[in-house]
């Protein structure tokens, strides 16, 4: 995140896919991310909500597949 000093693990994130059976074909429908985040001392919470609520729209990876493969996610968010 731009502007806030995190340490190793302070950002953590966990995936899960969801396969469907389409015309008998295996095909992967939804991916659900969750992230797990320890803010420091003094960060801007706001400047990490917005930030999180945009992240889809500016991933590549989401833009790639987003025409296929619906994508949600879950934050929580630990203010040290």
């Amino acid at each position: 995140m731009r502007g806030i000093k995190v340490a190793d693990g302070d950002i953590r994130c966990t995936a899960e896919g969801t396969n469907e059976i389409v015309d008998r074909i295996i095909v992967l429908t939804r991916i659900h991310v969750h992230y797990t985040i320890r803010l420091p001392e003094g960060a801007d919470r706001e400047a990490v909500d917005r930030a999180l609520a945009s992240h889809v729209g500016k991933c590549p990876t989401a833009q790639s597949i987003v025409e296929c493969v619906s994508i949600d996610w879950t934050a929580e968010v630990v203010e040290a």
